[in-house]
């Protein structure tokens, strides 16, 4: 399912909070200079990493469940085949957005989180769409 991109642009503007599932406390990730392009954009991140106490200065939590805010999204750069529990956390969280990063795929996961309500983008990066539609 394809989205327009005035739906990007309504979600990026639309949600503030945005939980980031797999963020790696490596600057050289991608998952880091994602984080941190969308902290300099005015979001509040969430780092969600059971590895790691903290990440970018912010307490990092096991999974979304444990997170104690309200998460408008969860950008998830995770691999395809870990995505399904992380919609399940998701929807359990009460999340509006599931954004799936460039790579990861998962149909399941996406129909699971559609037939609960949230928006899916899947296979595209949230700082490109961004820096592209959000100038």
């Amino acid at each position: 399912m394809l989205i327009s991109v005035p739906e990007i642009v309504s979600i990026l503007t639309s949600c503030k909070t945005i939980a980031v599932v797999g963020l790696s406390p490596k600057p050289e990730r991608p998952s880091n200079q994602v984080a941190v392009y969308l902290e300099k954009a005015g979001y509040t991140i969430i780092p969600v990493n059971p590895g790691q106490d903290m990440i970018l200065g912010h307490r990092s939590y096991p999974d979304l469940q444990s997170v104690p805010v309200k998460i408008d999204m969860v950008d998830i750069f995770r691999r395809p085949q870990d995505v399904l529990p992380i919609v399940h956390d998701s929807i359990a969280i009460g999340a509006k957005v599931v954004w799936m990063q460039e790579g990861v795929v998962n149909e399941e996961a996406a129909a699971v989180a559609r037939a609960a309500g949230l928006t899916v983008i899947m296979d595209r990066c949230v700082k490109r769409d961004h820096e592209q539609f959000l100038p």
